[in-house]
């Protein structure tokens, strides 16, 4: 069983002064291709398809040196509600090995791929209307369809629709989360939905290294505690309202 994570649009800043190392290399054209795009534009101009203020400007500045800059584990470079939840620190090794995140500039990496930090998100579109979706659409989904193990894809909106996984042969599950009224309603989490899948992950990555199927990762999800339900290939998580 193999978990994605969304990534963040935070990043922890520096490093070590070693090169990337990336897991996939049938996807080193395009990331290439990207990283190419990035380095040819100053970055007082990559604020307006950024979409960042001037204040932010090192991160477009980061964009610019990605090749030379010091770099990270990925499971480290991202921030935010998800991976304070995930805890990555905490996780054995073996644990690590399940977990892969989803990346607008990588497309996607293992936890343990050296990454330097970046700013690009999944809904970008570079100069000349070139959108992340067209440059990762042929190459992103057959390395996700061809992995051998079970699937659990917890990318959402512009993330999942850069290589969403269609083929009905391979054994996958996108994940929602949704949060029930005290009238036993039902709605989308929105803002505690990444903390909900960062303990999802963590959890599936220790006790769920070995699932094959949809039904074992439900089964196993519900020996912790949560609270979850299936429909084709959708798992959804259920949590209380009043958190």
């Amino acid at each position: 069983m193999l978990v994605i994570l969304p990534p963040s649009e935070t990043k922890e800043p520096g490093g070590e002064n070693d090169p990337m190392e990336l897991s996939f290399p049938e996807l080193n054209p395009v990331r290439n291709h990207i990283m190419d795009v990035l380095a040819a534009i100053p970055a007082e101009e990559q604020l307006a398809f950024l979409k960042i203020s001037p204040r932010l400007i090192e991160q477009a500045e980061a964009n610019t040196v990605l090749r030379t800059a010091p770099t990270m584990s990925s499971i480290y470079r991202y921030t935010g509600v998800l991976f304070d939840a995930l805890d990555a620190a905490t996780l054995p090794d073996d644990a690590l090995a399940h977990i892969l995140i989803g990346s607008a500039l990588f497309g996607v990496t293992r936890a343990t791929d050296a990454i330097p930090a970046y700013r690009l998100s999944g809904n970008t579109t570079l100069p000349g209307k070139l959108t992340l979706r067209s440059l990762w659409k042929d190459a992103l989904t057959p390395t996700l369809e061809g992995l051998p193990e079970f699937i659990v894809d917890m990318r959402s909106g512009a993330y999942l629709n850069l290589g969403p996984i269609t083929n009905p042969a391979v054994g996958f599950c996108t994940v929602r989360v949704e949060t029930e009224q005290a009238d036993g309603s039902r709605k989308v989490v929105s803002h505690f939905n990444k903390h909900y899948k960062g303990e999802l992950a963590r959890y599936l990555a220790m006790n769920a290294q070995q699932a094959t199927t949809l039904e074992e990762i439900a089964s196993i999800s519900r020996m912790g505690g949560f609270r979850v339900e299936t429909s084709g290939t959708q798992l959804t998580l259920i949590t209380p309202g009043n958190k």
